[in-house]
């Protein structure tokens, strides 16, 4: 009995000491939803978790907005680079959308933040896309807000197109 004892002791520990010489060759070949939690394993989420899985990229997405309306809201998940960040308290931030387009992203019933220290960084978004027609008396309320002289606010005639996003997940790419 003895014997059998360090014969079984002997099998588990030369299994639990053997190496893998194809980890690269398994990465290639995992599946694509195990490729997404090893993403996810190496990021950050903030709101609801969720996957980058079918994210659209940044030319997409500036597709899908110029193609609707102030009225339609549209579901949506995309990825894109962080411009800036609301520096107190991280409760919006501004996506490229390339072309020197933008998309100014909240965060859902003002339920999270985000770090203040993430621009340049990508993102994944998941919530609502629409356009919203920002009013003259709103763009020249902003206006005087940032200090612009009046020259410069008596210029702003026209409601301007903002494309707006509210977010219930995002996830911070490491």
């Amino acid at each position: 009995m003895k014997s059998f004892n360090i014969l079984l002791v002997v099998l588990l520990v030369s299994m639990a000491c053997k190496t893998d010489k194809n980890k690269a060759s398994d990465i290639e070949s995992i599946s694509e939803e195990s490729k997404t939690t090893l993403v996810a394993e190496k990021s950050s989420f903030f709101g609801m978790e969720i996957t980058d899985k079918n994210a659209k990229k940044t030319a997409e997405m500036s597709s899908l907005y110029h193609s609707i309306a102030p009225a339609d809201t549209i579901a949506t998940k995309f990825t894109g680079k962080v411009l800036a960040v609301c520096p107190s308290k991280g409760c919006w931030m501004r996506l490229d959308l390339g072309n020197g387009e933008e998309a100014m992203v909240k965060f859902k019933d003002y339920g999270f933040f985000v770090p203040k220290d993430i621009a340049g960084k990508e993102v994944v978004v998941n919530g609502l896309a629409f356009v919203e027609e920002m009013t003259v008396d709103e763009q020249q309320h902003y206006a005087e807000d940032a200090g612009k002289s009046k020259e410069e606010i008596a210029q702003i005639t026209l409601p301007k197109k903002t494309y707006r996003f509210d977010a219930d997940g995002v996830i911070l790419k490491n």
